[in-house]
């Protein structure tokens, strides 16, 4: 990589400062590329932060658009965004943060069908996603495809989070073997959410995804962060990779990915 410009000397200079990063880490950090499974109220925050510190690339899947209900939460997109694509607001806001970034637009919803070729490019995978079937086909892929994933997920006041290292850590699935049939769990356009609960935990899988990218500190890998904001808690469980885990298990049954929605339809 050639040298920093004096432009970026100046930008990147508080972190590079810092003794865990410095010059080195800041190349790495320019040379990565992240994707983020949604641009919403996770992946605002996430996005927001990953560009402002200088993630080479972001790749932003959403295939919805921007709603008034949405602002309450999503600080990715303004009222001048309203019926607009989330993906095209959310690069124009990242670029207006950091125009030496690319910012790669997947405006499709997520399917067992383009997951695979989607992924592909990336060295790490963040779901900001708000549906289990979702969550669940990322955490396969991602097992299936050797990919670094953080999740993250909140309702109400409450939110959670933890590291996903395939072959190392505990996946999605040795926490929550099978997703809940469609309509157990109320969704926050269902349910409510306190907008900055997305912001704390948004916050939380940035500064992981930051930390393994400078391969520093100590990741949520086989823990799960769960954060209280009416009680302002933070409490971390302990967890482990299931021997039997349909994915990461020593004899996985699941080897092909499928579209969970209709599976949780007929569960219901």
């Amino acid at each position: 990589m050639a040298p920093f410009t004096e432009e970026q000397i100046e930008r990147y200079s508080r972190q590079i400062l810092l003794p865990q990063v410095g010059g080195k880490g800041q190349e790495k950090l320019l040379k990565a590329s992240v994707l983020l499974i949604g641009a919403g109220g996770l992946g605002s925050p996430i996005g927001l932060y990953l560009a402002a510190a200088g993630v080479g690339a972001i790749g932003l899947v959403d295939s919805d658009i921007v709603d008034l209900s949405n602002l309450q939460r999503q600080v990715l997109h303004s009222m001048a965004d309203l019926g607009r694509s989330k993906c095209l607001s959310a690069k124009e806001s990242l670029q207006a943060i950091n125009p030496e970034i690319n910012v790669v637009t997947y405006e499709e919803r997520i399917t067992a069908g383009n997951i695979l070729r989607i992924i592909a490019d990336y060295d790490i995978v963040v779901d900001g996603s708000d549906n289990f079937p979702t969550r669940f086909l990322v955490n396969d892929a991602c097992v299936m495809q050797d990919k670094p994933l953080s999740h993250g997920s909140i309702f109400h006041f409450e939110g959670q989070a933890t590291t996903i290292i395939p072959d190392q850590s505990p996946c999605y699935r040795c926490l929550f073997p099978t997703p809940p049939p469609a309509g157990a769990v109320p969704s926050c356009q269902e349910a409510g959410v306190m907008g900055v609960t997305a912001g704390v935990i948004g916050l939380i899988q940035a500064t992981e995804v930051i930390k393994a990218i400078l391969g520093i500190g100590d990741l949520l890998t086989g823990r799960l962060l769960l954060f209280n904001g009416l009680d302002m808690t933070f409490r971390v469980i302990p967890t482990r990779r299931r021997p039997d885990c349909p994915v990461c298990g020593e004899q996985p049954t699941i080897t092909e990915l499928i579209d969970y929605q209709a599976v949780c339809e007929l569960r219901a």
